[in-house]
């Protein structure tokens, strides 16, 4: 189930984001993570080459590790899902966020990861289940 991925993600707090540049690997650290029509959501800025990538090419890894060392690891597609309800909700979640976005300011830009493939491996590298 989706909410045990969200729950991994949230107790980690951050959480690596893999995208293409070209032929060139981009990974970045990402600090907020929501559920939105039962798919993993998450946002951005249209002003950063993340967003630019991301709709070059929307195939993305997203990886982190917990406090016993367990790692997940989701694979999937991102699909930009930006409207005033996505904005409000992301905003409720994280207030913190109102200090780079507003919903409707032009640049906040919401996405979730379609097609998702969740890996989850203990420090021994036990496959640990986890559905999404």
């Amino acid at each position: 189930m989706i909410m045990k991925a969200l729950d991994f993600l949230n107790k980690a707090g951050i959480y690596y984001l893999a995208t293409t540049e070209g032929d060139q690997a981009r990974v970045r650290p990402l600090g907020f993570v929501m559920e939105f029509n039962e798919k993993l959501a998450f946002c951005t800025s249209n002003q950063k080459k993340m967003f630019k990538q991301l709709n070059n090419n929307p195939k993305v890894e997203i990886c982190c590790i917990d406090q016993k060392f367990s790692t997940l690891r989701i694979t999937g597609k991102a699909v930009f899902a930006t409207s005033k309800e996505t904005q409000t909700k992301a905003l409720e979640i994280m207030p913190d966020l109102s200090k780079m976005y507003s919903v409707g300011d032009g640049k906040f830009e919401i996405f979730y990861i379609d097609e998702a493939i969740a890996k989850c491996y203990s420090m021994s590298g036990k496959k640990v289940d986890i559905e999404i």
